[in-house]
């Protein structure tokens, strides 16, 4: 076995090559997953943007819904950005009737909370365990909108007349509205994966 860890990323839709870029920049073995032998044979995920809906629908056509449950309450480092973030919380806001998250992190997500594509943004943000600014994209972003105790929000930015949580963090998994890997920074993924990457 190397040394490297092997860092899957799902690859049903989204920024899949912007990730697996970032991720190799920092020694990882970068594996795509699409089917659950692939899910098998990581060591953490990184789930990207995308439309959240069509997502949870194909993490269930692919068979891949009830393995990565499993591997996610096992202790699975993950990060998921933008849609992931709606796929690894728990309550979806204003989902589809009986759309939920995974439930590895104990957020209530709303989608689009920032308003449609032509309201996308870029912010500086400071980061808990991240030295300096990070450049963040937010697009048809999702936001934050009640964080469970054992949480740890790490950043925030202000939406209407108060700041809200769009990094946080619970055990190994880390969450964030936006796409660090379209700025190719790759700190977010150091520190979702710093458990295997020491």
């Amino acid at each position: 076995m190397s040394g490297a860890p092997r860092v899957g990323v799902l690859a049903l839709q989204g920024d899949v090559r912007e990730h697996a870029a970032v991720l190799d920049g920092l020694g990882a073995e970068v594996v795509p997953v699409r089917r659950p032998d692939q899910l098998a044979a990581v060591d953490a995920l990184v789930l990207p943007g995308g439309e959240s809906t069509t997502l949870t629908l194909l993490l269930a056509s692919s068979g891949l819904a009830g393995p990565l449950a499993e591997r996610l309450a096992g202790g699975m480092p993950a990060l998921g950005t933008c849609a992931g973030m709606i796929l690894l919380g728990g309550e979806v806001v204003d989902g589809r009737p009986g759309q939920r998250g995974l439930g590895a992190i104990d957020v209530a997500v709303r989608r689009n909370a920032f308003g449609r594509q032509i309201a996308s943004f870029e912010a500086d943000l400071q980061v808990t365990g991240v030295d300096g600014p990070m450049h963040a994209v937010f697009i048809r972003a999702p936001v934050v909108e009640k964080a469970g105790d054992l949480v740890e929000v790490l950043a925030t930015v202000r939406l209407g007349d108060e700041d809200r949580p769009v990094v946080c963090r619970q055990g190994n998994v880390v969450v964030a509205s936006f796409h660090p890997e379209l700025s190719g920074d790759g700190r977010l993924h150091a520190l979702a994966l710093a458990p295997l990457l020491g």
